[in-house]
């Protein structure tokens, strides 16, 4: 059942602030190349604070902002987010731990976030996950653990690590039960939306549809929620899934959570066959289509975009995917599509 009340209400410009008080923080590219004479907008997350995706705004700004709630349930006073490298914060997140399930990105923020600010993180991946991925997470000073063949088979990895040693889970999908951490990551999502509202609004040059693939939904939605929220021209929003894990859309369609059942896929960030709590309550308010790519139309998007100098992985390449087809099929898509390059090339 779908609550009464949206569960997502995140505070954007807490997460735009934190993000600015980084040194290398910058808004990520928007570029324009041209795909058979129409001009397509391509938001690329493949630099985002040098992690290659857009999940790096995520799960370091929810181990900062977590770091900072325990402080001030020690202390009583919540230092102000300019001070998390100072000792007070440094102190606290000494003895703190951060576990997670991770295909790869979600992990390397958090893995990022704890080193940062000096705790500790411990992070599940499937036997699925590319060994380069592994070896970056090690390079940033988390333990990393093999648990199973799937990415649901590591969440569950994951929730039972944090039961047992009382370490805190920071996942990035969410269920009933569990969604402050989640919404967390999220909020640190909507950043890349500030950016392109802030793009849009100083050419004028508003996208006629938007294209955002989704794993857990974490992106998508936050993205969206932006959208319908602050941005003056509504664009037509595709949720893009790929077709062996399109449970954001069985979930639409059956009004309530839903898993997906279907092969292991190439698109393997978005290879997730359970949604968020979180991601499925705001993408079914917030008026959105959804529509699934094979692997072969994903491997023909990275083909396209690597054409005009743009390099990325089948993940990464889903929304150009999408427009793809749809301008094939001649379908609705209206001259001025945007997608999101989510990730660098996986290699």
């Amino acid at each position: 059942m779908i609550p009464e009340e949206p569960l997502f209400a995140p505070d954007s410009a807490r997460a735009m602030a934190f993000a600015q008080a980084c040194p290398i923080y910058k808004p990520t590219a928007l570029l324009s190349v041209s795909d058979d004479g129409i001009q397509v907008a391509v938001k690329d997350e493949s630099t985002r604070f040098g992690l290659g995706s857009f999940k790096a705004l995520g799960g370091i700004y929810a181990v900062g902002q977590l770091l900072l709630d325990e402080v001030a349930a020690r202390t009583g006073k919540r230092p102000d987010m300019h001070d998390m490298l100072g000792d007070e914060v440094r102190n606290v997140a000494t003895t703190q731990t951060f576990v997670c399930a991770s295909a790869g990105n979600h992990g390397l923020a958090v893995a990022t976030g704890a080193k940062l600010f000096g705790a500790q993180a411990r992070i599940h991946v499937s036997s699925e996950v590319p060994s380069s991925f592994v070896t970056r997470l090690r390079a940033c000073g988390a333990q990393v653990t093999i648990s199973g063949d799937t990415y649901e088979q590591s969440v569950a990895a994951a929730n039972q690590d944090a039961r047992d040693s009382g370490a805190s889970l920071l996942a990035d999908g969410s269920w009933e039960g569990y969604t402050q951490s989640p919404a967390l990551v999220m909020e640190g999502y909507t950043v890349l939306a500030l950016e392109l509202n802030d793009s849009f609004s100083q050419t004028g040059d508003w996208p006629s549809d938007v294209y955002l693939q989704a794993g857990v939904g974490g992106m998508a939605a936050a993205v969206t929620f932006i959208i319908r929220r602050d941005w003056p021209v509504q664009p037509r929003i595709v949720i893009v899934e790929p077709t062996a894990s399109d449970c954001l859309a069985l979930s639409a369609a059956n009004g309530e959570l839903t898993e997906a059942v279907g092969p292991v896929s190439n698109m393997g960030r978005l290879d997730c066959k359970a949604a968020s709590l979180l991601s499925f309550d705001t993408l079914v308010r917030s008026n959105v289509e959804y529509q699934t790519i094979t692997d072969n139309e994903a491997s023909a998007a990275v083909a396209s975009l690597d054409y005009v100098g743009l390099s990325t992985s089948p993940s990464g390449a889903a929304g150009c995917a999408a427009w793809q087809r749809d301008r094939a099929l001649d379908k609705s898509a209206g001259d001025a599509p945007l997608i999101v390059m989510s990730e660098q090339s996986i290699g």
